[in-house]
This record gives structure tokens, C-alpha cells and sequence, in this order.
């Protein structure tokens, strides 16, 4: 599939904000994902082309985490929770790969709407997360249950995923995790693995449009690089305010391009 000029300058763009977004406050596939539909990649393709240009960011951020996962908490949880994962991430995708274009197209308005609103709450749900640390256990769910609940959120990832990490922070807040730095670095461990799992049916099913995502990969890692070059001088409020704009404006449009 051959992109023009403006069409790799204008993912570029995107990615370039995509990444920035997500290295301060997240939500880089409100710009990301969209931004493949304009240039009028077929909306089930332009979800795994998204998923593949914005993996590697993940990746990196799991390396730079490594070294909080080595509690032996980390350790026990982690392998049923990655196996789990890693089942959902297959089921998601391949829900998503046999879903028609025409229905995902439908869902993509309320997809957004959903993250976007999952994103407006996630201050809230990280404060609840934060407010565990440190404190005596109290009552949890049963291990079955949380193991139930995240095969749920990564069928999710597997299919759409915008939003997902602060679910999988709450879930791993449910099981007793305490460090907020292992429960980040847990978080960034199983959404990759999820969606690398994801991105290998993906490849597999030849639905990644490769030359945008390689675009987009190179614009979302300068992107990143910067966005956490910056951080620090960037009151993340108003970042989040612009991600939540950006997330209502896309599910409203896309509603009325229905």
C-alpha cells in the first residue's frame, strides 16, 4: 500500500503526539487510532496497524521497569496472570479479526466514548490504587475471580484496549499489590504481552498495513522521547483536560459520521 508525502507527514504528526501523550498522561490512541481512519485505512486494519506502531513504546517502558519486578509478590503473581493474559489477548483479537468492518466501524464511536470516559475516571481509580499502598490487606477477591476479571479486560486489550492500563493498575490493586512502582511495572509487563500476542494473530491475518505503522513507530518513539524530555516542565493536568477533549471530540465525530 503506497502513502504519500502528506499522508506519512500528517501520521507522523499524529504518532509524534500519540507518543508525547503517552510518555505524560496516556491516551495516545485517541490521536493514533483516528488518524489511521482519516487516511482511509479499513477500520479493523487501522486497529492492529495502530496496535503495532504503538507496541514497541510498551516494550521499552517494561525494560526501564524491570528492576521493581523482581519482588517475590511480583513473581508469584506474574505467571498466572501472563498466561491468563496472554489467552484473553488471543481471544480479543480473534473477535476482532472475524468481526465484519461495517459493525467495528459502528462500535469504533462507542469504543471511544468508553475509553475516553474510563479515562476521565482514572485520576480517581489511581488515587484508590495509590491509597492501598502501604496498608494492612484487608478483604480480596478471590484469586479465581481476579484471574476472571482479567481474562476480561484482555480480551478487551486484544480487541480495542485504549484505556486498559488503568484497569489492569485497579486489578492488581485487588490482588494486594502494594508498591505502586511493581504495580506500574506489572501493568506495562502484561498490556505488552497482551498485545504482542495480539499483534502476532494480527501479522498472522496480514491486517497490518506496514508502511503507516512504520511511520507511525518512528513518530510515536520520537514522540515519547520527547513527551518525557518535558514532562517535567508540563502541568499534567492540562495535558489530561487535551486527551479528554480530544477523546469526546473523536467519539462525536465518528458518532456523526455514522
Amino acid at each position: 500500500m503506497r502513502v504519500s508525502l502528506g499522508e506519512v507527514g500528517f501520521l507522523f504528526s499524529a504518532a509524534l503526539v500519540a507518543g508525547a501523550l503517552n510518555s505524560v498522561a496516556g491516551g495516545g490512541s485517541f490521536i493514533s487510532f483516528p488518524a489511521l481512519l482519516f487516511v482511509r485505512i479499513a477500520p479493523i486494519s487501522a486497529n492492529a496497524t495502530n496496535t503495532a506502531a504503538m507496541w514497541p513504546g510498551t516494550i521499552a517502558s517494561t525494560v526501564a521497569y524491570w528492576r521493581e519486578m523482581k519482588t517475590p509478590e511480583a513473581r508469584r503473581l506474574l505467571p498466572p496472570l501472563l498466561v491468563t493474559g496472554l489467552l484473553g489477548g488471543v481471544i480479543g483479537a480473534r473477535i476482532l479479526l472475524r468481526t465484519p468492518e461495517a459493525t467495528f466501524m459502528r462500535l469504533v464511536p462507542w469504543l471511544l466514548l468508553g475509553a475516553t470516559l474510563l479515562f476521565v475516571a482514572s485520576g480517581r481509580i489511581t488515587k484508590w490504587v495509590r491509597g492501598r499502598s502501604g496498608h494492612a490487606h484487608g478483604q480480596r477477591m478471590l484469586f479465581a475471580g481476579v484471574l476472571l476479571l482479567e481474562l476480561v479486560i484482555s480480551v478487551y486489550i486484544g480487541y480495542f484496549g485504549a484505556g486498559a492500563g488503568i484497569l489492569v493498575l485497579a486489578m492488581l490493586a485487588l490482588l494486594g499489590v502494594e508498591n505502586i512502582h511493581a504495580m506500574n511495572g506489572m501493568k506495562t509487563l502484561l498490556v505488552s504481552a497482551v498485545n504482542g500476542v495480539a499483534l502476532v494473530l494480527f501479522i498472522a491475518a496480514k491486517v497490518i498495513a506496514w508502511p503507516q505503522a512504520v511511520v507511525m513507530l518512528v513518530g510515536a518513539a520520537v514522540g515519547g522521547y520527547a513527551g518525557a524530555y518535558f514532562a517535567q516542565k508540563i502541568d499534567p493536568r492540562h495535558i489530561r483536560r487535551l486527551v479528554i477533549v480530544v477523546g469526546f471530540g473523536m467519539a462525536a465525530y465518528f458518532f456523526i459520521r455514522r
